[in-house]
């Protein structure tokens, strides 16, 4: 089967050809860094980590661009609300955090949410103020072929004049009559309240650190210019991909598409949203208090478990949270790593020659088909079942496939990635027990050779009232943790 993926443009699933062979080119949206990383943003980041991963098992060389969001209204409301008029308690002044200390301290949090559940870093991560050049000059673009206008009042704003543009509302098949007012929609100068913002004239009430100076007056880039400029300096005029969460559709894709067509740009060639996070069903909100966060899900559970949560539903549907989700999770994460254990275990030395292989047919079709990763599980587990039943005809060669097929499929889910750091330390301190639970194996095995069954029995109860568990087999004792 060749690679198909879903194209909200069209809303269709199309034979996915790349403008230039053997390379894709993807943007996905990144932060807007006013705060903490919610559960929406990583379940993007590990559903396009995901699509990446697969596209470069395919034999792809994915260019990938995540953009960084570090200039935008609520980071400058966020920025003035944390002035605080109150002393503490060594009667010290608390200044308010600037904007941009506000952004890079929220960029960073997000960096870590990323790195903790695996997702590897963009090829690029431009932030929007360090592409103000290239703003100015899609906005001049955009003016010379009659698509934007300066406001008339002075102000220094530039509007993408909808009504100019003939595909406006292409994207959510939309016509401008049924369409919302812009969010920016006010008084200063617009021919029309559906108009948006391409560039914000400075204000009085802004910092003067957030405006740059600009053919047009000082001030600050519209959220979905920065987007098209930097997605042009990175991929080009035309790439293969974007992406982002179904939240962002409209306006904001709906806008960057209407904006780069209008100036000329061919643009994305295919758009991919996934679907949102649900908390029993429900929108989370704040409000209501049904909301749980990237960093609450790691204190309840291990990044490989957050991850495969975050990462288990077919990408466009919508993903609901429920309390026993990251149980659920983790008992099938369990059963993935019982099988490795106990086949690295089997094969012993011949294991660590083991790489990751090919995946399964139907692991590979299942994510050729629009990235359908809940029938990549299922063959994922499926061949888990059938290591388990090798395992127990002793079919080493089988054993060893089943093994391989495990790690390649782990290894372009993400899985292997995740928790890294975590890992790392826990692997140190496994082979530093492994070493004393070992020694005391071996004085059990010495026991049951001289038929001393108290001292046998003694030691196996000894590790048991430490959370030991033994497992005898014909193949020698070994050992797990109790959950």
């Amino acid at each position: 089967m060749s690679l198909r993926f879903y194209d909200t443009k069209t809303a269709s699933v199309r034979d996915f050809q790349p403008l230039a062979e053997g390379e894709v080119k993807l943007y996905y949206c990144g932060a807007t860094v006013q705060g903490m990383p919610h559960v929406g943003h990583v379940r993007s980041a590990i559903v396009f980590d995901v699509l990446v991963r697969w596209l470069e098992y395919r034999g792809f060389a994915v260019t990938t661009v995540r953009n960084v969001t570090d200039i935008d209204d609520k980071i400058l409301e966020k920025s003035a609300n944390s002035f605080a008029a109150d002393f503490e308690a060594d009667q010290h002044y608390k200044p308010r955090e600037e904007w941009f200390a506000l952004a890079y301290r929220f960029e960073q949090e997000f960096a870590r949410a990323y790195e903790a559940l695996g997702v590897r870093r963009p090829t690029y991560e431009p932030r929007a103020t360090g592409h103000i050049t290239e703003m100015h000059e899609l906005i001049s673009e955009l003016i010379e072929r009659g698509h934007a206008y300066p406001a008339a009042d002075g102000s220094g704003d530039v509007y993408f004049d909808v009504r100019s543009y003939e595909q406006y509302g292409a994207l959510t098949r939309q016509k401008i009559e049924d369409m919302q007012d812009a969010a920016d929609s006010d008084p200063r100068g617009k021919k029309d309240a559906r108009d948006f913002a391409l560039w914000k004239g400075h204000k009085d009430s802004d910092p003067g650190t957030a405006s740059w100076p600009s053919p047009w007056g000082r001030g600050r880039p519209g959220w979905h210019l920065e987007c098209s400029a930097m997605a042009g300096k990175y991929l080009g005029s035309e790439f293969d991909i974007h992406g982002g969460g179904l939240d962002l559709r409209f306006p904001h894709h709906e806008n960057e598409m209407a904006q780069s067509n209008a100036a000329g740009h061919g643009f994305a060639n295919f758009w991919m949203h996934n679907g949102m996070v649900t908390y029993e069903g429900e929108k989370m909100s704040k409000s209501i208090g049904n909301t749980i966060s990237p960093e609450e899900m790691l204190a309840l559970a291990d990044a490989r478990v957050v991850r495969y949560f975050l990462g288990q539903a077919q990408y466009r549907s919508m993903l609901d949270y429920r309390p026993d989700s990251l149980t659920e999770a983790g008992a099938a994460v369990e059963r993935i790593d019982t099988f490795i254990s106990n086949a690295r275990y089997r094969l012993g030395a011949a294991a660590d020659s083991i790489v990751a292989t090919q995946v399964p047919e139907a692991f590979a079709s299942a994510m050729d088909d629009d990235l359908n990763v809940p029938m990549a599980l299922a063959a994922l587990h499926e061949t888990v079942r059938h290591g388990n039943a090798s395992l127990d005809k002793h079919d080493d060669a089988a054993t060893a496939t089943a093994l391989g097929q495990v790690l390649a499929m782990t290894r372009v889910l993400g899985l292997d990635d995740a928790g890294n750091q975590q890992n790392s330390k826990a692997t140190a301190e496994h082979d530093v027990l492994d070493q004393l639970i070992q020694a005391q194996l071996a004085e059990r095995a010495q026991a049951r050779a001289a038929k001393d069954w108290a001292r046998s029995d003694a030691i196996r109860d000894a590790l048991a009232a430490a959370g030991i568990t033994v497992l005898d087999s014909a193949d020698g004792a070994r050992w797990t943790l109790n959950n």
